[in-house]
C-alpha cells in the first residue's frame, strides 16, 4: 500500500484502469455463465417436466384401456359361456384315472424344465412335490396341454386340440383360437378363467400355474392370488382389480402384474377373468420405443417408474444399451452381487434395481417438482418427478438427465471465455496506457461527485489512496457524503419497519386507509368464506412440552398455514391460542372463495399429517367454514385490531366446534355450490340451546381426477 501511495497518478490510473476493467470483464463473464447456467437448467427441467407430463398420460391412458377392456370382456357372453363350460368340464376330469406314464411325464417336465428354470433365479433347492398338480383333472391336463404338448416352452399355446376327445378339449378348440387372439391383439402375456374355487380352469399361455388352485395351491401367496381373492369378493358387475409387480414363480420368477375382474352370469357369479399384464408395454411407453435421443433426452436421458417398494417398475435405460457397463456401474457403488446377476439373468432391472433416491422418496410423499440430485448410479442428474395416480398402484413417475450433459455447452462456453479473457486482457493494458496520456486533472473528478449529491445521489464516493491535497479533499468529501447517507439511510429503514408493521396487522388496503388518516374503518362485504379451525390433542400434548418448545411447534404450524393463505388466496384474520380464523373473499373479491377455503383446507390436513409424520406426533385439525356476508373493520385506539363479525363467522365457529377430528364441516350453502366438484358426506343437524338449528356436511374428497401442479392451481 506504502509503495502504491508513493506511484504517479498517471501509473496509478493504468493499474486502476486494468483492475475495473478486469473486475468487469469477470463480473460480466460471471453473470452471463450464471444466467445462461439458469435459463438452461429452466430449458431443461421444462423440457423434463414436458415429458414427464407425456409419459404420465401414456402410462395412465393404457392403464384405462387395461381397465375397461377387463371390465367389458368379463361380462362378455363369450367369456360367460366358456368360464361355464370350462368348469362344467374340469370337474367331469375330476373323476378320470389317470395312468402311470402320464405321471411320469408330468414329473419329467418339471424336473427337466420348471424346477431348473427356478433354481437359476432364486435361492435354495425347490421341492418337486411342492409344484406338480395334485388332482386327477390337474394331472390329466397338465399332461395334455404342457407335458405332452408337442410345441417348446413358450410356444404352448399353439396347441389347440391335443385329441383326447374330451369334452373340456372339445371347450379349449372352441375357445382358445378366440382368447389367443385377444392377448396377442392386445400384447398380453396370459389370460386365465379361475373357478370360484380359485382354480385355473384355462389359461392362454399353459404354464405351470395352468389347473393349480390359487386358494390352497402353491401359488396361493403371488400377487395373481391376491388379485382373484379381491375379485371373489365383489358384489357385482364393473368392479377391477389391479395388482402390483412382484416375482411371478410359475413364469420363472419374473416380474409380473395382473388385472382381474369377475364373471356374473346374471345374479350369479361364476368365476373371474385376469390378465397377465406385458412388461414391454410399459416399457415401450417409458422407453419411447427405445428411441430416446429422438424424445429430447440425448445420451444420457431417460424416463422411469418406481414402486412404493423403491425398486424400479420399468427397465433402465443403461441396462438395455449397455447390460455389461450397467452392470459394472452396479458394483462400483456397492450392488449386491445377487441382484447383479438377477438383473443379468432376466435382463431387467424391474423389481430388481432400487432406487431410493431424494427425487422418489418426495414423489413418495406426494410431492412433484425439480431437482439435481443423484441418481440410482450415484450420478449428478436434473430429475423432474412426480407421483403416478393409478387406481391400485402406488408409483412415482421420473424424468432425468445428466447433469454433464445438460451443462455441456455451458463448459463449451466457459473454455472460450478464458480464450477470449486473456486476449482482452492485453487490449485493455493498451487502451488504458492511451487514456492516461489524455487524463484531466483529478479536480474533475471530484466536481463530478459533487453534482451527483447535489442531484440526490448519496452514494457518490471519491476514490483517492493518495497522501497529497487531493487525497485530504477527497477524505473530507467522502466523509460528508457517509454522514448523509448514513441518515438518509436510517430514515428510509424506520419508513420501511413501520409500513412492514402496519402491512403484518392488516391488508394492503386498511394499511393504506390507515396510511391515510382514516380511523373508523367498517363495511359491509358479501360473498367471503370463513374458516376456522384448532388443533385437536395440542393442549394436552403442550403440557408436555417446555413453552420454547410449544411456541417453536406452533409457530412452524401457524407458519406453513400463512404460507397456504398467499398461495390460495385467503386473508389470516387472527390465531388464539391453536386456533386459527382465515378468509377468503375479504380484501379481494373472489368468485371462487368457497373452493378456494375447502382446497385451503384440504391442504391443511394434508400437511398436518405430513408435520405428524415428521415429528413422530398425533395432533390433528378440526375445520368448520362457512360462506355468505360479513362485517370487517378496525377496533382499538392505541392497539388496533381488524377482525370480522356476523352470522356467517359464528356458524363457520359452530361447524369447526362440532367438527371430530381429522375432518373438515361445511354449511349447506358450501355444500350446495360444490357438490360438483367435492364428495359431500351429510353429518346431521348441530343443536345448541337459544339457536337455530344448523346443518352440516363433512368433506370427504375432490371429484377431480386430473394431476394438476400447484403452482397452477391459482393464478
Amino acid at each position: 500500500m506504502k509503495l502504491l501511495n508513493q506511484l504517479s497518478i498517471k501509473t496509478k490510473l493504468i493499474v486502476m484502469l486494468l483492475v475495473v476493467s478486469l473486475c468487469a470483464m469477470l463480473a460480466s463473464t460471471y453473470i452471463c455463465s450464471s444466467s445462461g447456467k439458469a435459463t438452461l437448467t429452466e430449458k431443461v427441467f421444462n423440457q423434463l417436466t414436458s415429458l414427464r407430463a407425456a409419459k404420465t398420460y401414456q402410462i395412465q391412458d393404457y392403464f384405462e384401456s387395461l381397465y375397461h377392456h377387463s371390465q367389458t370382456l368379463s361380462e362378455d357372453l363369450t367369456v360367460v359361456g366358456a368360464m361355464q363350460e370350462f368348469k362344467s368340464a374340469y370337474r367331469q376330469l375330476e373323476q378320470s384315472t389317470v395312468p402311470a406314464d402320464f405321471e411320469a411325464k408330468i414329473d419329467t417336465y418339471y424336473q427337466t424344465q420348471f424346477i431348473p428354470k427356478l433354481t437359476r433365479t432364486n435361492e435354495g433347492s425347490p421341492v418337486l412335490a411342492s409344484y406338480t398338480p395334485k388332482t386327477a383333472a390337474a394331472r390329466y391336463l397338465q399332461y395334455h396341454y404342457i407335458a405332452a404338448n408337442p410345441n417348446p416352452a413358450g410356444k404352448k399355446l399353439l396347441l389347440d386340440n391335443p385329441g383326447d376327445a374330451s369334452a373340456y378339449s372339445r371347450a379349449h378348440a372352441r375357445y382358445h383360437p378366440i382368447f389367443r387372439n385377444i392377448v396377442e391383439k392386445y400384447g398380453y402375456y396370459d389370460m386365465f378363467l379361475i373357478d370360484p374355487e380359485g382354480t385355473v380352469v384355462y389359461t392362454v399361455f399353459k404354464e405351470a400355474d395352468f389347473t393349480t388352485n390359487l386358494t390352497n395351491g402353491p401359488y396361493n401367496e403371488s400377487n395373481l392370488a391376491s388379485a382373484i381373492a379381491a375379485a371373489r369378493q365383489a358384489n357385482g358387475t364393473g368392479y377391477v382389480k389391479i395388482v402390483d409387480f412382484k416375482p411371478y414363480t410359475p413364469s420363472g420368477s419374473a416380474p409380473a402384474a395382473f388385472i382381474a375382474a369377475p364373471i356374473f352370469n346374471g345374479s350369479q357369479f361364476i368365476g373371474v377373468l385376469a390378465f397377465q399384464l406385458p412388461v414391454d408395454k410399459i416399457n415401450n411407453v417409458m422407453t419411447g420405443n427405445k428411441n430416446w435421443k429422438q424424445n429430447g433426452l440425448g445420451d444420457s436421458g431417460e424416463t422411469y417408474l418406481v414402486g412404493s417398494d423403491y425398486l424400479m417398475r420399468s427397465a433402465s435405460r443403461f441396462q438395455i444399451e449397455d447390460p455389461e457397463g450397467h452392470a459394472k456401474t452396479l458394483r462400483s457403488i456397492g450392488t449386491d452381487e445377487k441382484t447383479v446377476k438377477k438383473i443379468k439373468e432376466f435382463n431387467t432391472t424391474i423389481l430388481l434395481q432400487e432406487v431410493q433416491t431424494k427425487a422418489v422418496k418426495e414423489a413418495l410423499f406426494g410431492k412433484q417438482g425439480t431437482q439435481v440430485i443423484d441418481d440410482y448410479r450415484n450420478i449428478p442428474v436434473l430429475s423432474s418427478y412426480a407421483p403416478l395416480e393409478i387406481d391400485g398402484l402406488r408409483w412415482v413417475i421420473l424424468a432425468e438427465i445428466d447433469v454433464s450433459e445438460a451443462y455441456a455447452s455451458i463448459h463449451s462456453f466457459e473454455k472460450k471465455v478464458v480464450i477470449g479473457a486473456t486476449i482482452i486482457i492485453a487490449l485493455i493494458t493498451l487502451v488504458a496506457i492511451w487514456l492516461t496520456s489524455i487524463f484531466v486533472k483529478p479536480i474533475n473528478t471530484l466536481i463530478k461527485s459533487a453534482r451527483k449529491v447535489g442531484s440526490g445521489e448519496f452514494d457518490a464516493v471519491v476514490k483517492s489512496g493518495s497522501q497529497d491535497e487531493f487525497g485530504e479533499l477527497a477524505k473530507s468529501f467522502n466523509q460528508t457524503i457517509a454522514s448523509l447517507r448514513a441518515e438518509t439511510q436510517l430514515i428510509e429503514q424506520k419508513n420501511r419497519e413501520n409500513e412492514a408493521l402496519v402491512l403484518n396487522i392488516f391488508s394492503p388496503a386498511i394499511a393504506k386507509r390507515l396510511k391515510q388518516g382514516e380511523r373508523e374503518i367498517a363495511e359491509q362485504i358479501s360473498n367471503v368464506s370463513v374458516l376456522f379451525s384448532d388443533l385437536h390433542q395440542f393442549t394436552k400434548l403442550a403440557q408436555s412440552m417446555s413453552p420454547q418448545e410449544v411456541v417453536g411447534l406452533l409457530n412452524e404450524l401457524v407458519t406453513a398455514f400463512d404460507e397456504m393463505t398467499e398461495k390460495y388466496g385467503l386473508e389470516k384474520i387472527k390465531t388464539i391460542g391453536d386456533g386459527y380464523m382465515a378468509v377468503c373473499g375479504l380484501g379481494v373479491p373472489r368468485l371462487d372463495h368457497d373452493k378456494r377455503t375447502v382446497d385451503f383446507a384440504l391442504e391443511m390436513l394434508s400437511f398436518v399429517r405430513r408435520f405428524n409424520y415428521e415429528k413422530d406426533l398425533h395432533l390433528d385439525l378440526r375445520l368448520g367454514i362457512n360462506s355468505g356476508d360479513a362485517v370487517a373493520g378496525v377496533i382499538g385506539k392505541n392497539k388496533l385490531l381488524y377482525d370480522v363479525w356476523g352470522d356467517t363467522v359464528n356458524i363457520a365457529n359452530r361447524l369447526k366446534s362440532a367438527c371430530p377430528p381429522g375432518s373438515i364441516l361445511v354449511s349447506q350453502d358450501i355444500c350446495s355450490r360444490l357438490h360438483d366438484i367435492y364428495d359431500f358426506e351429510l353429518v346431521g343437524e348441530i343443536q345448541e340451546p337459544g339457536k337455530e338449528k344448523l346443518v352440516a356436511w363433512q368433506v370427504k374428497s375432490s371429484k377431480l381426477t386430473v394431476s394438476v401442479r400447484e403452482e397452477d392451481v391459482y393464478e
